[in-house]
């Protein structure tokens, strides 16, 4: 920005006084000649982008595009993170308390992790790091295993390459929630400056197999013990960290062994075969489908790259398709009923209602909660939860969040035991859909450049809500925002209809407004399913379109 004589403006000057001092601070000769050449070309426009505030630390830690300043994740805002992150543990009492730090296989991830230790080591708390990039769900198995006080993982799960992430959990094995959140937050921003952080070059432990060991023989305990384990299985990783533990999952319980989708095998921070290292993205499962018209297994598995969620595929008719994170949790929801499971079966709002009904036709406890795992772990008396986003709790007490691995490993008992009676999933899903009624989710997501798009449409259905949707009238109409008896406040908006629901909230960790729909339909008999799905299909269409134009997206 220039005055009319072309010559800096005040702004201009103060905005490169403050990368000059960012600058001088960066610890990252990557990100310092980056910031510099921007400096030094005078690209005023993107200095202002990445000073234009700081990057967020919410109920989901940190997570952004890799770069230069306060807008971006580097290495200089890892630093700030962690010295609040430890101050905050060290006002709890946790003084000398240890904190394990875990990383997948993304740029930076490893020096993010180091960096987190060195701070935690020079605040005088205990740090150990995971020995190599390895799955989410290790980490906050490590916390609860090694009595830990907080952990830290570093990703950003399925986001683009050029994101990377830092979640933050307490010592309950659980993502930190409010205030927890809040306080983390303040004690960053109190960070004045770098060399206010003492930061030793040694001192923290690095973590040989022995956790990775322990957590590997904690998935054995979520098979029944004498279960079937013949279903054959195609196995991708998205590039992610998830294939060697998967396997050695797979090799102890005994199931044949994956076949890999070979391209997306070993990890990669470029993800060079997917637009989104995402499952659920279209395209993302298009070479394990290749693999599996080649092999014919009875199943395809995916995780996403930190493989903390876990995707499944099945033959349908002549082709492939990938099942929906709704349908897979009622699968795995039916499977423990049917194994005598017992305690909470809990999932997110905005997830199938189809659990409610299974769990209460046995006869067990059932909750809803805010969208994400935070919320999900922390129901009382967890014995099963699910969110559509295709993570899934099958073993609590030792993965207090979604976990791709067990996950993939319990689908897979469940085709086996399926099998072995001349049936597949999708017989199980039918069996479901004429027992509880035909339950059919989908989902209008939009990505956004702008986020003021996502406000807009927001503001827009408050101050002109709907009253009817695909012809059917709104029952119900909630602002989230004001929370409900059984749900704290958060960012959404839910409408009811006779056999019908809608959500709509904007996306906690990407630049999306995301819609959740579904339609139930009854079902007499499984003659009456194909009309069934016709109905369901109408439905959701009509609930697309109408909902599109009240939002003006």
């Amino acid at each position: 920005m220039t005055n009319e004589r072309g010559r800096p403006t005040v702004q201009d000057d103060a905005l490169i006084a403050q990368a000059q001092a960012w600058l001088a601070e960066d610890p990252d000769p990557d990100t310092r000649e980056e910031l510099a050449r921007l400096i030094d070309t005078g690209d005023h426009t993107e200095i202002a982008a990445r000073f234009s505030g700081t990057l967020q630390f919410g109920t989901a830690g940190l997570r952004g595009e890799l770069g230069a300043g306060p807008m971006r994740m580097n290495r200089s805002v890892v630093i700030r993170a962690a010295a609040g992150l430890a101050a905050y543990l060290k006002k709890h009492g946790h003084t000398d308390g240890l904190v394990v730090i875990g990383y997948d296989a993304r740029h930076k991830s490893r020096d993010f992790a180091e960096d987190t230790a060195a701070v935690m080591t020079g605040a005088g708390l205990r740090a150990a790091v995971l020995n190599r990039p390895l799955p989410t769900p290790v980490l906050a198995f490590a916390i609860r295993h090694l009595g830990a006080v907080a952990g830290v993982e570093v990703t950003a799960s399925h986001n683009p390459p050029r994101d990377n992430g830092y979640k933050v959990y307490l010592g309950d094995g659980s993502q930190i929630v409010p205030p927890a959140d809040t306080e983390i937050a303040a004690e960053i921003e109190a960070v004045a400056s770098l060399t206010t952080v003492p930061r030793p070059t040694e001192g923290w432990e690095t973590l040989d197999d022995t956790v990775l060991d322990a957590y590997l023989a904690r998935t054995d305990a979520v098979l029944s013990k004498d279960s079937p384990r013949t279903a054959r299985t195609v196995y991708t990783a998205m590039h992610g960290v998830g294939k060697d533990v998967l396997l050695a999952a797979f090799a102890r319980a005994g199931f044949p062994e994956p076949v890999l989708v070979a391209e997306q095998a070993d990890p990669d921070p470029e993800f060079p075969t997917v637009a989104f290292p995402n499952p659920e993205e279209p395209g993302a499962m298009d070479l394990a489908f290749a693999k599996a018209r080649a092999t014919d297994p009875d199943l395809v598995i995916a995780n996403d790259p930190d493989a903390d969620r876990c995707a499944a595929a099945v033959k349908d008719g002549a082709d492939w398709r990938m099942l929906r994170g709704d349908e897979v949790g009622a699968l795995l929801a039916a499977h423990l009923v049917r194994r005598g499971a017992t305690g909470t079966f809990a999932e997110s709002i905005v997830s199938s209602s189809l659990l409610g009904r299974i769990a209460g036709k046995a006869g067990l406890r059932h909750t809803e909660t805010l969208t994400g795992f935070k919320w999900i772990a922390r129901a009382e008396g967890l014995r099963y939860g699910y969110e559509e986003a295709l993570g899934y709790c099958v073993d609590p007490d030792g993965v207090r969040d979604k976990d791709g691995i067990t996950a993939a490993l319990l689908i897979t008992e469940l085709a086996s035991t399926l099998k072995e009676e001349g049936r597949t999933l999708l017989d199980l899903l039918d069996d479901l859909a004429v027992e509880h009624g035909l339950h059919v989710t989908d989902q209008l997501s939009v990505r956004v450049e702008d986020l003021s798009v996502i406000a807009g449409a927001m503001r827009r259905l408050r101050e002109r809500p709907p009253t009817r949707l695909a012809g059917l009238p709104i029952t119900s109409a909630e602002d989230l925002t004001r929370g409900t008896e059984t749900l704290p406040p958060t960012d959404g908006l839910r409408y009811t209809l006779d056999g019908a629901r809608v959500i709509v909230r904007p996306s906690g960790t990407e630049p999306k407004l995301k819609c959740y729909l579904e339609v139930v339909v009854p079902v007499c008999t499984h003659a009456d399913l194909p009309a069934a799905r016709a109905r369901a299909a109408d439905l959701l269409a009509a609930l697309k379109r109408d909902f599109a134009t009240a939002a003006g997206i």
